[in-house]
C-alpha cells in the first residue's frame, strides 16, 4: 500500500469511528406541546370545556420527574437528578434533553407527574426544586405537583377565579402518577401533547373551583392528569 492510499484508508476509518461515536452519544430530545383540545394553550385565551364552562388560563406549571428510557431489548436507562418544572410562562421549559448513552432503538418513555416523597423531605431545594418557583407548600405537605389557575364566569367566587394546586406524598393522598408512552417511530426527537382539556372534561367549574391541599379531590384530578399526555 502506497503512502497516499494509506492516508486515505486512515481518513475513512476516522470518519466511521466519528459517526459511531455520534450515534452512541445521541440525546433524547422531548418537546411538550401544551394544547386545549386541538388548539395551542395560550394564557388569557378563552376556551370552552366539555362541561360548557368558558375559561381562560392564567397560570399552569407542573413537575415531571424520574424519567426512564426503555429500549427495544427491554433494557432501561434512568436519568440522573431527574426533576423538571414545566411552566407555560417559560416556553424553554417545555423542551427537555435526556442524556442517552446508547444507540439502541427507544421503544418507550416513562416518567412521573410530580415529586416523590424522598425529594419532598430531602432538603435538596435547588434549581427546579427551589421554593422560589412557587411550587412548595411545606415540609409536611411537600411539593405541589401541578398548579393550575384561571378564570371562568362559571365560578362562584368573588373574582370568578379557580385554583387547583395538586399534590401530596403520603398515603392515602399520594398524588404522583406514572406515565408510560410508546415511541412507535423509534426516533430520538419526540413531541408529546399535553391536553389540558382532559382535566376539565369531567370537572364542572360550577361545582368545584378550588383544591388547595392534599386530599380526595386532589386525588381525583391526579388520576385524570394521566390522560393529558400522548405522543404526537
Amino acid at each position: 500500500m502506497n503512502l497516499k492510499a494509506y492516508f486515505l484508508f486512515i481518513n475513512i476509518l476516522l470518519v466511521f469511528q466519528l459517526m459511531e461515536a455520534q450515534e452512541v452519544g445521541t440525546n433524547l430530545n422531548i418537546e411538550f406541546k401544551l394544547i386545549f383540545k386541538d388548539e395551542p394553550l395560550l394564557l388569557n385565551k378563552k376556551y370552552l370545556s366539555d362541561k360548557k364552562d368558558t375559561l381562560e388560563i392564567v397560570n399552569f406549571k407542573f413537575y415531571l420527574s424520574n424519567f426512564e428510557i426503555e429500549y427495544n431489548d427491554n433494557s432501561i436507562l434512568k436519568e440522573k437528578n431527574s426533576v423538571h418544572l414545566l411552566d407555560i410562562k417559560k416556553p424553554v421549559s417545555s423542551k427537555l434533553l435526556i442524556p442517552n448513552d446508547s444507540n439502541k432503538i427507544i421503544s418507550k418513555i416513562h416518567f412521573d407527574i410530580g415529586i416523590d416523597s424522598l425529594s419532598s423531605v430531602s432538603g435538596a431545594m435547588e434549581g427546579d426544586l427551589d421554593p422560589m418557583n412557587g411550587m412548595y407548600w411545606s415540609w409536611q405537605s411537600g411539593y405541589i405537583n401541578m398548579k393550575l389557575e384561571g378564570k371562568s364566569p362559571s365560578c362562584a367566587t368573588p373574582k370568578k377565579e379557580f385554583q387547583f394546586h395538586i399534590g401530596g406524598y403520603e398515603s392515602p393522598n399520594y398524588a404522583i402518577r406514572r406515565i408510560t408512552l410508546e415511541n412507535k417511530k423509534g426516533i430520538d426527537n419526540i413531541k408529546i401533547k399535553v391536553d389540558l382539556a382532559k382535566i376539565f372534561a369531567n370537572l364542572s367549574l360550577r361545582e368545584r373551583n378550588s383544591v388547595m391541599s392534599p386530599g380526595k379531590e386532589a386525588m381525583i384530578i391526579a388520576d385524570t392528569s394521566i390522560q393529558l399526555f400522548s405522543v404526537e
